[in-house]
């Protein structure tokens, strides 16, 4: 089953683990190169930032590539109050998952609820979001899905909006839910430094 071999992928991926501010940190190192780094919070042990970094084909070290978790904003200590403001209003695309479902936060979308469209193109494998008065429009894909090989449900998809965000919810199937709560009891094997007094690589 394709959830079991990424399972075992990463259960046989070298691992540090690093304890700090109330946060698990993990970092994973796979036998073709590719790290992901991982933070969990440490009571519930819900994911907070998932993030990837691979090697350019000369070799180099590639910057992290964030799948899960918020943004931090790009070289806002370089802009002035103006170029700040104007950035802010823009719309901000972030994922944050619950135990049960992933999720997708939209922020700075004004418009209400009746404006939006969200579905599933079973075709690109990937959620569509577009507004009526076409405004926004949003393509992206379910990477948890497509490593487990698993289909795309429309009837484990729904939204709603508040406070000028968009909040898009995809279910999880039973196989990622298994499949995630397998890795955390892999997870607590794993030697974890506390505070400063071990070196992970996820910093």
């Amino acid at each position: 089953m394709a959830v079991t071999g990424w399972l075992e992928s990463l259960r046989t991926a070298q691992k540090t683990a690093l304890l700090q501010d109330g946060r698990r940190k993990v970092h994973y190192l796979f036998p073709d190169g590719k790290e992901m780094a991982e933070e969990y919070d440490e009571k519930t042990s819900e994911l907070l930032v998932r993030k990837w970094r691979v090697k350019s084909a000369l070799g180099a070290m590639g910057q992290w590539q964030l799948e899960v978790g918020d943004p931090a904003p790009l070289g806002a200590g370089n802009l002035g109050p103006e170029l700040i403001k104007e950035s802010n209003a823009n719309p901000i695309f972030m994922r944050k998952d619950t135990k049960m479902s992933f999720q997708w936060r939209i922020r700075n979308l004004p418009y209400p609820k009746d404006v939006y469209s969200v579905c599933v193109d079973q075709k690109e494998r990937c959620i569509i979001v577009r507004t009526t008065n076409k405004k926004y429009y949003k393509k992206f894909s379910i990477p948890d899905l497509d490593r487990h090989q698993l289909p795309l449900d429309d009837a484990l998809l729904s939204f709603a909006h508040a406070n000028c965000t968009l909040i898009i919810s995809y279910q999880k199937p039973k196989e990622v839910v298994v499949a995630e709560s397998e890795l955390q009891k892999e997870l607590k094997k794993v030697k974890t430094a506390h505070g400063n007094d071990g070196d992970c690589k996820t910093q």
